[in-house]
């Protein structure tokens, strides 16, 4: 697929992530502000009324701290998401939620896990694998841009290195990316042709410029096509006739 045909803005683009950011914040809001303790509805492992967690945990927020820590990637992730993956980008966020959830209920510890960072490693995991698995130089380099931004993530999905955070959701959401950025198929990108030797069906011996290297691969001049001179005859036998 020509990715001036794939990689398009549409307002999808900038309009999903601004609602999800804008979501995030309104339940921060009138949680704190109406001491609604929401928090309890956090994913509590193996438990059953901690199970709904799954899907409120990625929209609750134990300060202002923690959800101006995870705003600004989940933003920016998700664009990325969508506008370089916009096959499967509702996809990679929505099962993205509902499978790092169930696994972070089934080996996190008996405590509340909140927050959006587990979905944010998701994106972050998705992004870095499915670019280097694609081999396209585009989403190669978005991998990479993911590695010099958000790498030093890679820190927070073990035990002893902050205990105060669910590194088991990160953990999960690590996961979770690999596991979508194998399963999901994307188009296959076929950079622009710009040049002659570019096309599959490129013939050397046919090419003008190619014509003027030998064998050897040094460079002559072709000679000269010779120039044809085509000559008329004009009929002198005229015949006139005369009304009167």
């Amino acid at each position: 697929m020509n990715d001036h045909n794939h990689f398009k803005f549409s307002p999808a683009t900038w309009i999903i992530p601004t609602f999800l950011l804008v979501v995030v914040w309104f339940v921060f809001y009138i949680n704190n502000s109406f001491n609604l303790h929401l928090n309890d509805h956090g994913i509590l492992p193996r438990t059953f009324s901690g199970f709904q967690g799954v899907i409120f945990s990625p929209f609750l927020h134990g300060d202002l701290n923690h959800i101006a820590s995870n705003s600004l990637p989940l933003f920016i992730l998700t664009t990325a998401l969508i506008y370089f993956y916009r096959e499967v980008s509702l996809k990679v966020l929505v099962y993205g939620i509902v499978l790092s959830g169930v696994i972070t209920w089934i080996i996190g510890r008996e405590s509340y896990h909140i927050g959006a960072s587990g979905l944010i490693y998701v994106l972050v995991s998705f992004i870095f694998f499915k670019g280097m698995m694609t081999q396209y130089y585009r989403l190669m380099a978005l991998s990479l841009a993911v590695v010099v931004l958000y790498g030093g993530m890679i820190w927070y999905v073990f035990p002893e290195v902050d205990k105060t955070i669910s590194w088991e959701g990160h953990l999960a959401g690590l996961l979770t990316g690999f596991v979508f950025a194998v399963r999901f198929k994307t188009p296959d990108y076929v950079k622009d042709i710009q040049y002659p030797w570019e096309k599959p069906n490129f013939n050397p011996e046919e090419d003008p410029f190619m014509k003027h290297f030998d064998e050897n691969g040094n460079f002559v001049n072709t000679p000269e096509p010779e120039e044809s001179i085509e000559y008329f005859t004009i009929d002198q036998n005229v015949n006139y006739s005369y009304k009167e």
